[in-house]
């Protein structure tokens, strides 16, 4: 079977699933039922065989095993899976969030500057009208006030009024779109940053004091995520010192009838929901830096606007302009850092309801009595404890260590298991202890190991590829771990997708890939253009006689009686242009027309005739 039909049959199985847990009252996401797929597979109790054809009894397993695991109830390691996948689905870089801020932005400004761009406007009424609707764009983009306060737009219209009054809507509706769009933008920064300007003289406020009211509601997130992170650590710790008890060697029977099966995935949920948390956090920190940043610029920039308007009746515009446009872009820069710091605080709400069951399995009380008189340590006295013991590299010449003294930039080293002891997830049964670092740091095939002691870190060096496969393993039993201790690369070339041809196993070699790229002419024809064409025939000649180099020669010639007063002769001229010239101009008077009335002609014939003079006089 291709491979596109394996596709088509693993998104049918997806398909499927997702009807069904709809059916049941159980929404859930296409992405999570695959990763619950690829779980299910991986997990060597289920008993699927990667090297063999899936028949539709397989098919129907692994449905059913899928739909057991979703619907599942008060199960930690389920939620662990649920948190990890929103948090993949909703969580990105800091520069890929302040892109949607922008586009969602741009997106809800669309319809309103779509209709100051389009619209053709014949009457007085419509300018009016058209007006408002800049205002409007400029209320909304700047995010000072809403249109729909009275005195909000009123001081807007006053201050767009000063730089772009109701005349200059003319020459704005003959520029193109894109021109619009520009002017549009331009004028968002001028007004705002006259608005900001004038809030800041008529109040009498400092300018520290100016700071959108977005940002001061968002700020204490950065308190809300520490305390939040604190209770996570708390927690962790507790769940630690119990499971570092129960896998105990020496632990009693009777100490191992609590469910430790439970008491890891409690521990892998919190673990996990702390590493959520320092990542946001570590977010909410930078974003508090630039905020810092941002107020101490848009402080000076008023200072220095203060300085330069001062009680002055006029400014030149090639002046105070630049300053009202900086401090709009700094306004911006803090509405965009109050709007991150509102996603990454919704984030944190959001991944409280993937902690419920672990709390409610094992409550505060519970983890008490099942800690007896047993010491919570917390990360870093392990580290304190652990950090007496270092490794020799002399001792241990065979492998590469890595240690504080002679490893720049130490602390950044990227770690494997997320900084997590590997010797201790094999040894004592999925436990999570923290790595220290200053132990020494183990170099194996260009991957970087920590351990929580000398011991571990020496026994796991006398074995290492059977202890990563070891570590392995305990991912597949506990699917969360994956992620939890960062194992992708490590189970990228596992496929859930089955390959049916004889032979061929879901196991695929991994594919390397690597960036790559080709330039290309930008006119890859040839052209037929000769730049050294002249169309002047004297031209020509210049440049032959040039060549040639005659003047430097002497010229002989001889004439015969059969050539004598034969010689032919070509003489090009210019033909002469027509000239024009005017040697007077026809001029033209309006005078009246002369009319004159002869009375008594008609009926006597020796009568006496009257002359009548009827033309108007020229006053007329």
């Amino acid at each position: 079977m291709s491979r596109a039909h394996a596709e088509s049959l693993i998104k049918n199985i997806i398909r499927d699933i997702v009807r069904e847990c709809a059916g049941r009252g159980h929404a859930v996401s296409e992405t999570l039922v695959a990763f619950m797929v690829k779980a299910v597979v991986l997990d060597p109790r289920n008993g699927f065989n990667v090297d063999r054809i899936l028949t539709k009894q397989d098919v129907q397993k692994l449905e059913e095993l899928c739909l057991d695991k979703l619907m599942e109830k008060c199960s930690p390691s389920l939620d662990t899976i649920k948190m990890q996948v929103y948090f993949d689905l909703n969580y990105t870089s800091r520069r890929e969030f302040l892109e949607d801020i922008h586009r969602v932005m741009e997106s809800k400004l669309s319809s309103v500057s779509r209709e100051i761009t389009d619209s053709r406007v014949k009457t007085r009424e419509e300018l009016e009208a058209l007006y408002r609707k800049v205002v409007t764009y400029i209320l909304l983009r700047s995010g000072m006030g809403s249109p729909a306060d009275i005195n909000t737009v009123n001081e807007t219209t006053a201050a767009l009024q000063s730089v772009f009054p109701h005349a200059d809507l003319g020459a704005f509706m003959v520029l193109l779109k894109r021109d619009k769009e520009q002017q549009l933008k331009e004028l968002t920064m001028t007004v705002t940053g006259i608005r900001l300007f004038n809030k800041a003289g008529k109040k009498g406020e400092q300018e520290t004091d100016l700071v959108p009211s977005a940002l001061t509601e968002a700020l204490p997130a950065i308190r809300s995520l520490e305390n939040e992170l604190k209770v996570s650590q708390s927690l962790a710790w507790k769940y630690t010192a119990v499971l570092e008890k129960l896998t105990d060697p020496d632990c009693r029977s009777a100490e191992r009838d609590v469910p430790i099966v439970l008491l890891k995935q409690a521990l892998y949920n919190i673990r996990q929901h702390e590493g959520f948390l320092r990542m946001l956090l570590a977010d909410a920190c930078l974003c508090a830096k630039h905020v810092e940043i941002l107020e101490a610029e848009f402080s000076s920039n008023m200072k220095l606007l203060k300085e330069t308007v001062k009680s002055k009746a006029a400014v030149p515009t090639a002046t105070v302009f630049p300053l009202f446009r900086t401090l709009s872009k700094l306004w911006s820069g803090l509405q965009d850092e109050a709007e991150l710091l509102n996603i990454l605080n919704n984030i944190s709400i959001n991944l409280q309801p993937f902690i419920a069951s672990q709390a409610k399995i094992f409550s505060e009380a519970h983890l008490d009595g099942l800690l007896e008189s047993s010491e919570v340590k917390t990360d870093e006295q392990r580290m304190i404890e652990s950090s007496g013991e270092r490794i020799n590299p002399g001792e241990m010449k065979s492998h590469d260590w890595l240690l504080p003294e002679t490893t720049a930039s130490f602390n950044e080293l990227p770690l494997q298991y997320n900084g997590v002891c590997g010797y201790t997830v094999v040894t004592r049964d999925g436990l999570l202890l923290p790595g220290n670092p200053h132990v020494g740091v183990l170099k194996h095939k260009d991957k970087l190991y920590v351990f929580s002691s000398k011991d571990a870190a020496v026994k796991f060096a006398s074995s290492p590829d059977e202890f990563i496969e070891e570590v392995a393993e305990k991912a597949k039993l506990s699917p969360e771990l994956i992620q939890l201790l960062k194992l992708h690369q490590q189970f990228s070339c596992v496929s859930p997708y089955p390959e049916m041809q004889p032979g061929e196993s879901l196991l695929v070699k991994l594919i390397t890939k690597c960036e790559s790229s080709t330039q290309t002419d930008i006119h890859p024809l040839e052209t037929n253009m000769d730049k050294s064409y002249e169309w002047n025939e004297w031209e020509l000649r210049r440049k032959a006689i040039k060549l040639a180099d005659l003047l430097s020669k002497v010229t002989h010639s001889t004439q015969t009686d059969l050539s004598h007063m034969r010689r032919e002769n070509m003489t090009q001229t210019w033909l002469p242009n027509n000239a024009v010239c005017q040697s007077k101009k026809d001029g033209e008077s309006n005078v009246p027309k002369p009319q004159t009335y002869l009375a008594g002609l008609r009926g006597q014939r020796d009568g006496h005739v009257v002359k009548t003079n009827l033309t108007r006089p020229v006053d007329d």
